[in-house]
Protein backbone atom coordinates (compact mmCIF):
# COMPACT_ATOMS: atom_id res chain seq x y z
CA UNK A 1 0.00 0.00 0.00
CA UNK A 2 1.31 3.34 -1.02
CA UNK A 3 0.91 6.45 1.33
CA UNK A 4 1.88 9.11 -1.38
CA UNK A 5 -0.97 10.79 -3.20
CA UNK A 6 -0.54 11.24 -6.75
CA UNK A 7 -0.32 14.51 -8.68
CA UNK A 8 -4.32 14.15 -9.46
CA UNK A 9 -5.03 13.13 -6.01
CA UNK A 10 -3.36 16.56 -4.99
CA UNK A 11 -5.18 18.20 -8.06
CA UNK A 12 -8.66 17.12 -7.42
CA UNK A 13 -8.09 18.41 -3.11
CA UNK A 14 -6.54 21.57 -4.14
CA UNK A 15 -9.73 22.40 -6.31
CA UNK A 16 -12.25 21.11 -4.16
CA UNK A 17 -10.36 23.02 -0.95
CA UNK A 18 -10.46 26.09 -3.13
CA UNK A 19 -14.35 26.03 -3.86
CA UNK A 20 -14.77 25.21 0.02
CA UNK A 21 -12.80 27.28 1.53
CA UNK A 22 -13.32 30.38 -0.51
CA UNK A 23 -16.77 30.43 -1.73
CA UNK A 24 -18.76 28.68 0.68
CA UNK A 25 -17.10 29.08 3.92
CA UNK A 26 -17.44 32.69 4.06
CA UNK A 27 -21.14 32.78 4.43
CA UNK A 28 -21.57 28.76 5.36
CA UNK A 29 -22.04 30.74 9.19
CA UNK A 30 -25.27 32.45 7.67
CA UNK A 31 -26.62 29.62 6.09
CA UNK A 32 -26.24 27.47 9.34
CA UNK A 33 -28.15 30.13 11.27
CA UNK A 34 -31.19 30.17 8.61
CA UNK A 35 -31.36 26.21 8.47
CA UNK A 36 -31.18 26.25 4.89
CA UNK A 37 -28.95 25.41 2.00
CA UNK A 38 -26.39 27.50 0.42
CA UNK A 39 -28.44 27.70 -3.44
CA UNK A 40 -25.27 27.72 -4.91
CA UNK A 41 -23.71 24.71 -3.72
CA UNK A 42 -25.12 21.85 -5.98
CA UNK A 43 -24.81 24.03 -9.07
CA UNK A 44 -21.32 25.22 -8.19
CA UNK A 45 -20.22 21.73 -6.90
CA UNK A 46 -21.92 20.36 -10.92
CA UNK A 47 -19.88 22.85 -12.83
CA UNK A 48 -16.60 21.91 -11.36
CA UNK A 49 -17.03 18.32 -11.80
CA UNK A 50 -17.50 17.41 -8.41
CA UNK A 51 -20.31 15.32 -8.30
CA UNK A 52 -18.76 12.80 -10.94
CA UNK A 53 -15.58 13.13 -9.64
CA UNK A 54 -14.89 9.18 -9.33
CA UNK A 55 -17.16 8.02 -11.76
CA UNK A 56 -15.75 6.94 -15.55
CA UNK A 57 -15.53 9.79 -18.01
CA UNK A 58 -17.68 7.25 -20.63
CA UNK A 59 -20.76 8.17 -18.42
CA UNK A 60 -20.22 11.74 -17.80
CA UNK A 61 -17.68 11.48 -14.70
CA UNK A 62 -14.13 13.07 -13.94
CA UNK A 63 -12.49 9.31 -13.85
CA UNK A 64 -10.74 9.79 -10.82
CA UNK A 65 -10.55 6.94 -8.26
CA UNK A 66 -11.73 6.14 -4.69
CA UNK A 67 -8.69 7.20 -2.83
CA UNK A 68 -9.98 11.04 -4.65
CA UNK A 69 -13.44 10.81 -3.21
CA UNK A 70 -12.41 10.73 0.25
CA UNK A 71 -10.15 13.20 -0.30
CA UNK A 72 -12.81 15.39 -1.68
CA UNK A 73 -14.79 14.45 1.04
CA UNK A 74 -12.49 15.62 3.98
CA UNK A 75 -11.83 18.91 1.77
CA UNK A 76 -15.48 19.57 1.87
CA UNK A 77 -16.46 18.96 5.94
CA UNK A 78 -13.09 20.76 6.62
CA UNK A 79 -15.74 23.96 5.85
CA UNK A 80 -19.08 22.14 6.93
CA UNK A 81 -20.54 19.11 6.92
CA UNK A 82 -23.58 19.59 4.91
CA UNK A 83 -21.40 19.74 1.85
CA UNK A 84 -20.01 16.45 2.27
CA UNK A 85 -23.43 14.71 2.91
CA UNK A 86 -24.33 15.91 -1.01
CA UNK A 87 -21.47 13.43 -2.11
CA UNK A 88 -22.52 10.81 0.71
CA UNK A 89 -25.91 10.80 -0.77
CA UNK A 90 -25.05 11.83 -4.54
CA UNK A 91 -22.27 9.52 -5.01
CA UNK A 92 -21.61 6.78 -2.05
CA UNK A 93 -25.29 6.37 -2.12
CA UNK A 94 -26.61 6.49 -5.32
CA UNK A 95 -24.04 7.09 -8.03
CA UNK A 96 -22.06 4.41 -6.57
CA UNK A 97 -24.87 1.86 -6.58
CA UNK A 98 -25.46 2.50 -10.38
CA UNK A 99 -21.71 1.74 -11.07
CA UNK A 100 -22.18 -1.63 -9.03
CA UNK A 101 -25.51 -2.79 -9.73
CA UNK A 102 -26.76 -0.81 -12.46
CA UNK A 103 -27.81 -2.05 -16.20
CA UNK A 104 -25.66 -0.04 -19.18
CA UNK A 105 -29.09 1.49 -20.34
CA UNK A 106 -29.30 2.61 -16.52
CA UNK A 107 -25.98 3.59 -16.11
CA UNK A 108 -26.66 6.13 -19.70
CA UNK A 109 -30.40 6.84 -18.06
CA UNK A 110 -29.22 7.88 -14.69
CA UNK A 111 -25.41 7.65 -14.04
CA UNK A 112 -24.10 9.96 -16.30
CA UNK A 113 -26.41 12.74 -15.97
CA UNK A 114 -26.11 12.71 -12.36
CA UNK A 115 -22.52 12.75 -12.67
CA UNK A 116 -22.08 15.50 -15.13
CA UNK A 117 -24.34 17.41 -12.68
CA UNK A 118 -27.63 17.67 -14.18
CA UNK A 119 -29.55 15.22 -11.90
CA UNK A 120 -29.27 15.41 -8.23
CA UNK A 121 -29.77 12.11 -6.75
CA UNK A 122 -30.47 10.36 -3.31
CA UNK A 123 -30.77 7.30 -1.40
CA UNK A 124 -34.16 6.12 0.58
CA UNK A 125 -33.89 3.22 2.89
CA UNK A 126 -34.59 4.73 6.48
CA UNK A 127 -38.16 5.05 7.59
CA UNK A 128 -39.53 6.29 11.21
CA UNK A 129 -39.13 2.67 12.08
CA UNK A 130 -36.48 1.05 10.25
CA UNK A 131 -33.56 2.04 10.79
CA UNK A 132 -31.01 0.17 12.31
CA UNK A 133 -32.81 -2.47 11.40
CA UNK A 134 -33.93 -2.60 7.71
CA UNK A 135 -35.20 -5.77 7.19
CA UNK A 136 -38.32 -3.99 9.11
CA UNK A 137 -39.39 -1.32 7.09
CA UNK A 138 -43.02 -1.23 5.78
CA UNK A 139 -42.10 0.40 1.92
CA UNK A 140 -43.62 -1.82 -0.53
CA UNK A 141 -43.56 -2.74 -3.92
CA UNK A 142 -46.14 -4.59 -5.84
CA UNK A 143 -45.39 -5.76 -9.38
CA UNK A 144 -48.04 -5.49 -12.22
CA UNK A 145 -47.13 -6.33 -15.40
CA UNK A 146 -44.52 -3.99 -16.42
CA UNK A 147 -44.46 -1.80 -13.24
CA UNK A 148 -44.64 -1.67 -9.87
CA UNK A 149 -46.69 0.01 -7.71
CA UNK A 150 -45.11 1.71 -4.97
CA UNK A 151 -46.17 2.91 -1.50
CA UNK A 152 -44.69 4.02 1.93
CA UNK A 153 -43.17 6.26 3.41
CA UNK A 154 -39.00 7.41 4.00
CA UNK A 155 -38.00 9.52 6.93
CA UNK A 156 -34.50 11.63 7.32
CA UNK A 157 -33.89 11.26 3.74
CA UNK A 158 -30.98 13.81 2.74
CA UNK A 159 -31.64 16.17 -0.33
CA UNK A 160 -35.29 14.69 -0.29
CA UNK A 161 -36.91 17.95 -1.21
CA UNK A 162 -33.57 18.85 -4.13
CA UNK A 163 -33.20 15.03 -5.45
CA UNK A 164 -34.49 14.26 -9.14
CA UNK A 165 -33.38 10.32 -8.65
CA UNK A 166 -34.00 8.77 -5.75
CA UNK A 167 -32.77 4.86 -4.83
CA UNK A 168 -36.02 3.52 -3.03
CA UNK A 169 -35.67 0.40 -1.17
CA UNK A 170 -38.94 -1.49 -0.61
CA UNK A 171 -40.37 -5.00 0.11
CA UNK A 172 -41.81 -7.22 -2.85
CA UNK A 173 -42.86 -10.04 -0.84
CA UNK A 174 -43.41 -8.93 2.45
CA UNK A 175 -44.41 -12.62 3.51
CA UNK A 176 -40.67 -13.83 2.58
CA UNK A 177 -39.58 -17.29 4.52
CA UNK A 178 -36.00 -15.15 4.81
CA UNK A 179 -36.94 -11.59 5.47
CA UNK A 180 -34.37 -9.83 3.64
CA UNK A 181 -34.63 -12.00 0.31
CA UNK A 182 -38.23 -10.10 -0.13
CA UNK A 183 -36.76 -6.38 -0.42
CA UNK A 184 -36.16 -4.78 -3.80
CA UNK A 185 -34.71 -1.66 -5.30
CA UNK A 186 -36.21 1.04 -7.52
CA UNK A 187 -35.27 4.18 -9.18
CA UNK A 188 -37.91 6.47 -8.56
CA UNK A 189 -37.90 10.20 -10.02
CA UNK A 190 -39.32 13.28 -8.67
CA UNK A 191 -41.81 13.91 -11.03
CA UNK A 192 -43.70 10.12 -10.62
CA UNK A 193 -47.35 10.74 -9.92
CA UNK A 194 -47.83 10.02 -6.41
CA UNK A 195 -44.66 11.04 -5.16
CA UNK A 196 -44.02 13.82 -2.76
CA UNK A 197 -42.06 15.53 -0.26
CA UNK A 198 -41.15 17.54 2.50
CA UNK A 199 -38.32 18.89 4.81
CA UNK A 200 -37.50 18.15 8.18
CA UNK A 201 -37.13 21.14 10.66
CA UNK A 202 -35.49 21.64 14.18
CA UNK A 203 -32.31 19.51 13.71
CA UNK A 204 -29.48 19.84 15.66
CA UNK A 205 -26.81 19.80 13.16
CA UNK A 206 -26.20 19.94 9.06
CA UNK A 207 -28.94 22.61 9.34
CA UNK A 208 -27.23 24.26 5.84
CA UNK A 209 -28.61 20.99 4.45
CA UNK A 210 -31.56 19.35 2.70
CA UNK A 211 -32.86 16.64 4.77
CA UNK A 212 -36.81 14.80 4.79
CA UNK A 213 -39.07 12.96 3.99
CA UNK A 214 -40.49 10.83 0.96
CA UNK A 215 -43.98 9.62 0.75
CA UNK A 216 -45.34 7.40 -2.22
CA UNK A 217 -48.98 7.10 -2.85
CA UNK A 218 -49.21 4.16 -5.64
CA UNK A 219 -46.58 5.20 -8.05
CA UNK A 220 -45.79 3.16 -11.07
CA UNK A 221 -42.45 2.50 -11.23
CA UNK A 222 -41.50 1.03 -14.82
CA UNK A 223 -39.32 -2.49 -14.14
CA UNK A 224 -36.37 -0.89 -15.78
CA UNK A 225 -36.47 0.79 -13.22
CA UNK A 226 -35.57 -1.86 -11.06
CA UNK A 227 -31.93 -2.17 -9.79
CA UNK A 228 -30.65 -5.29 -9.21
CA UNK A 229 -32.72 -8.08 -9.71
CA UNK A 230 -35.95 -8.71 -7.11
CA UNK A 231 -34.96 -9.85 -4.07
CA UNK A 232 -31.62 -8.82 -4.33
CA UNK A 233 -32.52 -5.09 -2.75
CA UNK A 234 -31.38 -6.35 0.50
CA UNK A 235 -27.89 -6.34 -0.72
CA UNK A 236 -27.98 -3.32 -2.92
CA UNK A 237 -29.10 -1.62 0.36
CA UNK A 238 -26.18 -3.18 2.29
CA UNK A 239 -23.23 -2.28 -0.72
CA UNK A 240 -24.60 1.21 -1.00
CA UNK A 241 -23.67 1.70 3.17
CA UNK A 242 -20.76 0.22 2.38
CA UNK A 243 -19.84 3.36 0.29
CA UNK A 244 -22.00 5.36 1.95
CA UNK A 245 -19.80 4.80 5.23
CA UNK A 246 -16.65 5.58 3.33
CA UNK A 247 -17.96 8.85 2.65
CA UNK A 248 -18.95 9.61 5.76
CA UNK A 249 -16.05 8.45 7.50
CA UNK A 250 -13.84 10.37 5.23
CA UNK A 251 -15.56 13.35 5.86
CA UNK A 252 -15.43 13.23 9.94
CA UNK A 253 -11.24 13.11 9.42
CA UNK A 254 -12.11 16.74 7.91
CA UNK A 255 -14.28 17.39 10.79
CA UNK A 256 -11.25 16.49 13.04
CA UNK A 257 -8.76 18.76 11.24
CA UNK A 258 -11.21 21.40 10.96
CA UNK A 259 -11.00 20.89 14.78
CA UNK A 260 -7.41 20.74 15.05
CA UNK A 261 -6.41 23.31 12.59
CA UNK A 262 -9.08 26.13 14.57
CA UNK A 263 -7.95 24.76 18.16
CA UNK A 264 -4.04 25.59 17.10
CA UNK A 265 -4.67 29.07 15.64
CA UNK A 266 -7.17 30.04 18.80
CA UNK A 267 -4.31 28.20 21.51
CA UNK A 268 -1.19 30.66 19.72
CA UNK A 269 -3.81 34.05 19.62
CA UNK A 270 -5.40 33.35 23.41
CA UNK A 271 -3.40 34.26 26.23
CA UNK A 272 -3.57 33.43 29.74
CA UNK A 273 -1.20 34.07 32.83
CA UNK A 274 0.78 36.23 30.40
CA UNK A 275 1.51 33.32 28.02
CA UNK A 276 -0.83 32.20 24.87
CA UNK A 277 -2.58 28.97 25.83
CA UNK A 278 -0.59 27.16 24.09
CA UNK A 279 2.22 26.81 26.23
CA UNK A 280 -0.94 25.07 28.89
CA UNK A 281 0.11 21.53 29.04
CA UNK A 282 -3.25 20.47 29.31
CA UNK A 283 -3.77 22.77 26.18
CA UNK A 284 -1.25 20.26 24.19
CA UNK A 285 -2.75 17.78 25.47
CA UNK A 286 -6.00 18.17 23.99
CA UNK A 287 -3.95 19.74 20.42
CA UNK A 288 -1.67 15.53 20.83
CA UNK A 289 -4.88 13.82 21.20
CA UNK A 290 -6.54 16.19 18.02
CA UNK A 291 -3.61 14.83 15.80
CA UNK A 292 -3.75 11.43 16.84
CA UNK A 293 -7.14 10.96 16.16
CA UNK A 294 -6.86 12.62 12.66
CA UNK A 295 -4.23 10.55 11.73
CA UNK A 296 -5.08 7.05 13.12
CA UNK A 297 -8.65 8.14 11.27
CA UNK A 298 -7.16 9.03 7.66
CA UNK A 299 -5.24 5.52 7.21
CA UNK A 300 -8.42 3.87 8.19
CA UNK A 301 -10.02 5.73 5.44
CA UNK A 302 -6.83 4.97 3.13
CA UNK A 303 -6.83 1.45 3.79
CA UNK A 304 -10.75 1.07 2.44
CA UNK A 305 -10.42 3.24 -0.09
CA UNK A 306 -7.19 1.32 -1.09
CA UNK A 307 -9.31 -2.29 -1.11
CA UNK A 308 -11.99 -0.33 -2.93
CA UNK A 309 -9.49 0.82 -5.89
CA UNK A 310 -8.21 -2.78 -5.80
CA UNK A 311 -11.46 -4.35 -6.09
CA UNK A 312 -11.45 -6.19 -2.73
CA UNK A 313 -14.58 -6.68 -0.55
CA UNK A 314 -13.84 -3.58 2.57
CA UNK A 315 -17.40 -3.78 4.29
CA UNK A 316 -15.28 -4.35 8.03
CA UNK A 317 -12.09 -2.29 6.91
CA UNK A 318 -15.01 0.56 5.71
CA UNK A 319 -16.95 0.22 8.80
CA UNK A 320 -14.49 0.53 11.69
CA UNK A 321 -13.15 2.94 9.79
CA UNK A 322 -16.31 4.93 9.57
CA UNK A 323 -16.88 3.65 13.87
CA UNK A 324 -13.17 5.31 14.98
CA UNK A 325 -13.71 8.75 12.50
CA UNK A 326 -16.65 9.88 13.59
CA UNK A 327 -16.29 8.87 17.09
CA UNK A 328 -13.12 10.71 16.95
CA UNK A 329 -14.75 13.97 15.47
CA UNK A 330 -17.35 14.00 18.35
CA UNK A 331 -14.48 13.78 21.16
CA UNK A 332 -12.31 16.37 18.61
CA UNK A 333 -15.20 18.36 18.71
CA UNK A 334 -15.87 18.26 22.54
CA UNK A 335 -12.23 19.25 23.37
CA UNK A 336 -12.11 21.96 20.83
CA UNK A 337 -15.28 23.65 22.42
CA UNK A 338 -13.48 23.11 25.34
CA UNK A 339 -10.53 24.79 24.73
CA UNK A 340 -11.99 27.86 23.12
CA UNK A 341 -14.08 27.87 26.49
CA UNK A 342 -17.27 30.63 26.63
CA UNK A 343 -15.98 31.49 22.83
CA UNK A 344 -16.79 27.90 22.01
CA UNK A 345 -20.02 28.01 23.12
CA UNK A 346 -21.49 30.39 21.18
CA UNK A 347 -21.40 30.55 17.07
CA UNK A 348 -19.18 33.36 17.19
CA UNK A 349 -16.13 30.49 16.46
CA UNK A 350 -16.89 27.38 14.36
CA UNK A 351 -16.35 24.81 16.81
CA UNK A 352 -19.84 24.77 18.07
CA UNK A 353 -21.06 23.97 14.58
CA UNK A 354 -18.37 20.98 14.16
CA UNK A 355 -19.98 19.70 17.05
CA UNK A 356 -23.25 19.75 16.06
CA UNK A 357 -22.15 18.14 12.61
CA UNK A 358 -20.46 15.63 14.54
CA UNK A 359 -23.22 14.57 16.26
CA UNK A 360 -25.04 13.22 13.65
CA UNK A 361 -22.42 11.44 11.91
CA UNK A 362 -22.52 8.80 14.91
CA UNK A 363 -26.53 7.97 14.33
CA UNK A 364 -26.39 7.69 10.20
CA UNK A 365 -25.17 5.21 8.15
CA UNK A 366 -25.22 2.86 10.94
CA UNK A 367 -24.63 3.78 14.00
CA UNK A 368 -21.42 3.26 16.14
CA UNK A 369 -23.25 0.31 17.84
CA UNK A 370 -24.09 -1.01 14.88
CA UNK A 371 -20.39 -0.29 13.68
CA UNK A 372 -19.47 -2.27 17.11
CA UNK A 373 -21.40 -5.22 16.62
CA UNK A 374 -20.14 -5.59 12.89
CA UNK A 375 -16.15 -5.30 14.33
CA UNK A 376 -17.46 -7.71 16.92
CA UNK A 377 -19.33 -10.61 14.64
CA UNK A 378 -16.40 -10.05 12.08
CA UNK A 379 -13.59 -10.89 15.16
CA UNK A 380 -15.84 -13.99 16.64
CA UNK A 381 -16.10 -15.53 13.26
CA UNK A 382 -19.81 -15.25 13.80
CA UNK A 383 -19.92 -13.08 10.29
CA UNK A 384 -18.49 -13.50 7.10
CA UNK A 385 -18.74 -11.74 3.54
CA UNK A 386 -20.23 -14.02 0.82
CA UNK A 387 -19.41 -12.90 -2.87
CA UNK A 388 -22.45 -10.80 -4.42
CA UNK A 389 -23.17 -11.17 -8.03
CA UNK A 390 -22.14 -7.55 -8.38
CA UNK A 391 -18.82 -6.52 -6.70
CA UNK A 392 -18.16 -2.38 -6.65
CA UNK A 393 -15.67 -2.22 -10.01
CA UNK A 394 -12.14 -1.97 -9.25
CA UNK A 395 -10.34 0.89 -10.58
CA UNK A 396 -8.93 0.88 -14.05
CA UNK A 397 -7.12 4.14 -14.66
CA UNK A 398 -7.14 3.35 -18.19
CA UNK A 399 -11.22 2.21 -18.43
CA UNK A 400 -12.22 5.25 -15.86
CA UNK A 401 -10.42 8.12 -18.64
CA UNK A 402 -11.64 6.35 -21.74
CA UNK A 403 -14.68 8.21 -22.71
CA UNK A 404 -15.21 4.84 -24.97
Amino acid sequence: MDFALTEEHVMAQQMVRDFAQKEIYPTIKEWDRKHAPHPDVLPRMAELGILGINVPVRYGGQGFDYITLALVCEELERVDATLRVVMSVHMGLNCMALMQWGTEEQKQRFLAPQARGEKYAAYALTEADAGSDPVSLRSTARREGDVYILNGEKMWISLATLADNILVIAKTDPHAERPHKGITAFMITRDMKGVTTGDIHGKMGVRAGSTGWIAMQDVEVPVENRIGEEGEGFYVAMSCLDNGRYTVGAGAVGCIRACLEDSVKYARERETFGVPIAHHQLIKQKIAYMQQWYDAAKLLILKAGWLKNQGQRNTRETAVAKWFATDMSVKAALEAVQLHGAYGFSDEYDVERYLRNAKGAVIYEGSSEIQQLIQADYALEYRKDKPLRCELPAYDVDYWQSEV
